[in-house]
C-alpha cells in the first residue's frame, strides 16, 4: 500500500468514526427528547414540577455556558439577570395584566440591555476581578428589589403573588404539564438558537476571544463588541429563565435571588461540562435533585452531605458530564 492510500484510508477511518459520533449523539438526544416529552404522564404533579425547575435552571446554565464556557468571562451573578427576568414576568401579569407568554420575551429583551450595558464597563475586567463585580450585583440586586422607591412595583419584602396559567384550548393537561411542556418548547428553542449562534461566524469569533483575545484582535474581531453582546445574550437567556420560573412557583420575593442561586448555576454549569451546551440539563437536575437526596441522607448535616457528594462527583467527572460522555463515545466509536 502506498503512503498516499495509507492517507487516504486513515481519511475515510476518521470519517466512519465521526459518521458513528453523530449517530450515536443524534439517537441519545432522540432518547432523552423522547424521555422528557412522557414523564409527565407518568409522574405526579409536584415530580413535574420538579422536572419544570430542572428544564428552567438548564436554560438559565444554557446562557451562562456562553459567557463563560464559549467566551471565556467568569460570571457570580447571574442570578441578578434571573431575578430581573422574574420581576418582569410578575409585574407584567399582576400590575398590567399582559399573557404569561409575552412576558418572556420582554423579560429577554430588558435582561439582554441590562447585560449590555453591565459588559461594557466589565470589559476592562477579566479573571477574579470580574468575579468580583458580577458578585457585587448579585449581592445588590436583591437589595434593590427592597427599596421604598420600587415598592410599589415590585411589593417590597412581601414579593408578588401570580396566578398559575391554565392549559389553553381546553387541552387534557394539568396546569403543572401544561407549563412543563410550555418550558420544554421554550427550552430547545433556545437551544436550538444557542447552537447555531456557537456554530456561526460570530461564534467562532466568541470562542477566539476565549482563546487568544490579542490574536483574535488581530486577526479583526471586534473584542470590546462581542464581550458585550454575549453578556447581553447570556443575560437574555437567564432572563428567560427567571421569567419561567416566576410563572411556574407564582411568586417571587427578593430573598428568593440571594447569591446563593448564582452559585448553584455556576455548580450547574461544571458539573454538566464548561463548553457543552447539552450539559445544562444535567445541572440543572443537579440543582433540583441533589439537595433533595442530601437532606434524605441526613436532615442535620444536609450540607455536609450536598458539599460531598459535589466532592464525589467532580473527583469522577473532572470535566463535568460532558466530559465524560465524550471519553465514552469516543472509546465506542474506536471499536
Amino acid at each position: 500500500m502506498t503512503v498516499q492510500q495509507e492517507e487516504v484510508s486513515a481519511v475515510e477511518a476518521r470519517q466512519e468514526q465521526q459518521a458513528r459520533s453523530v449517530s450515536a449523539a443524534t439517537i441519545s438526544s432522540l432518547v432523552v427528547l423522547a424521555a422528557l416529552v412522557l414523564c409527565p404522564f407518568f409522574i405526579s404533579g409536584f415530580q413535574t414540577f420538579q422536572l419544570n425547575l430542572m428544564l428552567i435552571y438548564a436554560i438559565a446554565i444554557m446562557g451562562l455556558n456562553l459567557l463563560t464556557g464559549f467566551n471565556g468571562q467568569f460570571s457570580l451573578g447571574h442570578g441578578a439577570f434571573y431575578a430581573i427576568g422574574a420581576y418582569t414576568a410578575a409585574i407584567l401579569i399582576d400590575t398590567f395584566g399582559v399573557s404569561y407568554v409575552w412576558t418572556l420575551p420582554a423579560a429577554g429583551v430588558i435582561c439582554f440591555v441590562s447585560g449590555f450595558l453591565f459588559g461594557l464597563p466589565a470589559l476592562r475586567l477579566e479573571g477574579v476581578y470580574l468575579a468580583l463585580a458580577t458578585f457585587a450585583l448579585a449581592v445588590a440586586t436583591p437589595q434593590m428589589l427592597k427599596l421604598s422607591i420600587l415598592e410599589h412595583w415590585t411589593g417590597g419584602v412581601q414579593g408578588i403573588v401570580i396566578r398559575k396559567p391554565k392549559a389553553p384550548f381546553d387541552l387534557p393537561l394539568s396546569q403543572d404539564q401544561w407549563l412543563y411542556f410550555f418550558t420544554l418548547f421554550v427550552g430547545l428553542l433556545l437551544y436550538w438558537a444557542a447552537r447555531n449562534m456557537v456554530k456561526s461566524r460570530s461564534g467562532r469569533a466568541i470562542m477566539a476571544i476565549r482563546d487568544n483575545p490579542l490574536a483574535a484582535r488581530s486577526m479583526g474581531v471586534n473584542v470590546a463588541l462581542y464581550k458585550s453582546l454575549t453578556f447581553g445574550v447570556s443575560a437574555l437567556f437567564t432572563g428567560i429563565a427567571g421569567a419561567l420560573g416566576a410563572i411556574v412557583i407564582q411568586f417571587v420575593a427578593p430573598d428568593s435571588f440571594t447569591f446563593v442561586l448564582s452559585v448553584a448555576l455556576l455548580v450547574g454549569l461544571v458539573v454538566g461540562g464548561v463548553g457543552w451546551l447539552p450539559g445544562a440539563i444535567v445541572g440543572g437536575a443537579f440543582i433540583v435533585f441533589v439537595p433533595n437526596i442530601a437532606e434524605e441522607i441526613s436532615k442535620g448535616l444536609s450540607g455536609a452531605m450536598y458539599g460531598l457528594m459535589l466532592i464525589l462527583l467532580i473527583y469522577v467527572m473532572p470535566t463535568g458530564a460532558g466530559g465524560l460522555i465524550r471519553t465514552v463515545t469516543d472509546r465506542l466509536t474506536r471499536r
